[in-house]
């Protein structure tokens, strides 16, 4: 059925403007982000429910190689640059929300943070969150892209930009896109590191934290920093 042949309550924008974005379900979410169907005799909801059935779930969707994306019918290039958009938007979102909201003072406020900004990320990232002296955050900082080790991530480029931030304290983050969040030697040596060179100026390593599919590890609770 055409969607303008739906009772007019049924209609995904109708009903966002009724009951709120929460009344809908993903699919129609997903057909109100794409826009109308490009597949003859499918509607947009419809072709959306196919999308999420063939991968299993609105993540593993939007995180589908892209190849995988663009060559699937009916998403195609905008669709697939509709998604990606929504998808940062939602990280920036979270990121900005985060500096005006809650401290980061405990550990699941950290995690919850790191794994909304880093789990899905497709490469190997080490970042730094800039915290003032009431562990509030200052930035967010992506500092080095690929595999971490000590001959990746530079301590003085550490030290500079936390300088830059004015940081009071630290605290140390990267994704294992692999899926399984445990420290290598790499990790270990490099927290040592870095943790060494910022001393030197007074700021302080709260965490190092490591972020995959089965959760964050926290450096401090393994009591490892």
């Amino acid at each position: 059925m055409r969607m303008r042949d739906w009772p007019v309550g049924e209609r995904p924008r109708e009903k966002l403007l009724g009951s709120g974005s929460q009344s809908l379900s993903e699919a129609e979410l997903l057909a109100l982000l794409l826009g109308s169907s490009p597949v003859r005799g499918l509607n947009i909801v419809d072709l959306c429910r196919q999308l999420l059935g063939g991968h299993g779930s609105l993540r593993e969707l939007l995180n589908a190689p892209r190849a995988t994306l663009l060559a699937m019918p009916g998403l195609g290039v905008a669709g697939y640059c509709r998604l990606q958009a929504a998808l940062e938007l939602a990280r920036r979102y979270y990121a900005e929300a985060m500096r005006a909201g809650p401290l980061l003072d405990s550990p699941l406020a950290t995690h919850r943070f790191l794994i909304a900004r880093l789990r899905d990320q497709p490469h190997e990232l080490f970042c730094c969150l800039h915290l003032d002296n009431r562990h509030r955050l200052i930035a967010f900082d992506e500092l080095f892209r690929g595999t971490i080790d000590g001959a990746s991530v530079h301590p003085r480029e550490v030290v500079k930009q936390a300088l830059a931030r004015n940081a009071a304290a630290v605290i140390l983050a990267h994704n294992h896109p692999s899926g399984v969040a445990e420290p290598s030697q790499a990790d270990e040596l490099i927290t040592r590191r870095l943790r060494e060179a910022l001393a030197l100026v007074d700021i302080r390593v709260l965490d190092h934290c490591i972020v995959a599919d089965n959760g964050c590890l926290s450096f401090a609770e393994r009591g490892l920093l």
